[in-house]
């Protein structure tokens, strides 16, 4: 008899317990909900962003708002949101660089990745062109090619920070065309490309979200693609590959909240991620941006950072890329 009282006890509990994560999950979010990026408004994450927001909002019936948090490659940002109280109410939107790249470049973080964030889903894989000035004497990939060569350090490009994606493109190129062309490291894509189109440098590797409309006013030229084959958006802009065969860069941003957030509302959150990311307006939207939704399962995002980050770890050491 006290052994089955004992055994009624644990299943009560375990039962209460199980209620109280379920109330938990249904009464949030009790207040409106931070979206954190590292970098400022304009670029491609930050674009992202305001297309899901006002969805988000909608279906769970708090404001989900954009929190600008631009500084040293996106660090700044990251680190807000790994020492964020863990309820739920404050996300981080992170890049590449920052959830599988900056831990590479960065040593002593003050955080930890791995340990201080819970996965939610990869949420796009984002797309990226070669971009130069119109005034650069280089008409094509091999043509810049020939150029850096005539001109060894001589040429500026611009990234959104150290460690993000279009560093890593441009030194990736740097290493397999055999130039060196100088990196100009901003806070975010927007003042990048501010600087690209004033002819303060003289390329960049980025979006297709952020440069294509810029292509298409003539303020800039774009001479290839990074991704694997050529953009339905731009279907006579060639691949990079085509000039550097085995070149390639995607791009990916993604979800994720402080550790310690309860179970019950890390998976309400994604549920509801999941939800907008199948929305056909929203999809379309991104799509027109060269952005692929993704919607990823917790457990496959988590998998995919820790392998984005051991084929990242093999370009850097092989490019000998560094966080200057």
């Amino acid at each position: 008899m006290q052994t089955f009282t004992m055994r009624s006890a644990a299943v009560a509990a375990a039962m209460l317990m199980a209620a109280g994560g379920g109330a938990l999950a249904q009464s949030y979010p009790s207040k409106p909900v931070r979206i954190i990026i590292g970098f400022p408004p304009g670029g491609a994450i930050d674009t992202a962003a305001r297309i899901m927001a006002p969805r988000l909002s909608e279906n769970l019936g708090q404001q989900f708002v954009i929190d600008n948090r631009a500084g040293a490659g996106g660090v700044l940002g990251t680190e807000l949101a790994a020492k964020a109280p863990a309820d739920g109410h404050t996300v981080f939107f992170g890049t590449l660089g920052n959830l599988s790249v900056n831990p590479l470049l960065y040593p002593k973080l003050p955080f930890d990745v791995a340990r201080d964030f819970a996965p939610l889903t990869q949420v796009v894989s984002t797309y990226f062109m070669l971009y130069v000035h119109p005034s650069l004497p280089a008409p094509t990939v091999r043509g810049l090619i020939a150029l850096a060569k005539a001109r060894p350090g001589q040429i500026n490009y611009s990234s959104s920070g150290n460690g993000g994606a279009p560093h890593l493109a441009a030194e990736l190129f740097n290493s397999m065309a055999g130039v060196r062309m100088v990196h100009v490291p901003y806070k975010g894509s927007a003042p990048s490309f501010t600087d690209l189109m004033s002819g303060q440098v003289q390329l960049t590797y980025d979006a297709v979200s952020t440069g294509l409309p810029h292509v298409r006013s003539g303020r800039l030229r774009a001479l290839a693609t990074l991704g694997p084959r050529r953009l339905p958006l731009a279907p006579d802009v060639p691949t990079l590959a085509e000039t550097l065969p085995g070149y390639e860069v995607v791009n990916w941003f993604g979800m994720v909240v402080p550790a310690a957030t309860p179970r019950d509302v890390v998976t309400r959150l994604h549920g509801e991620l999941i939800k907008v990311l199948r929305l056909p307006d929203v999809r379309e939207k991104l799509n027109a941006l060269g952005m692929d939704p993704v919607g990823s399962s917790a457990e496959a995002f988590g998998a995919f950072m820790q392998a984005e980050t051991a084929k990242w770890a093999r370009v850097i050491k092989e490019a000998n890329i560094r966080a200057e």
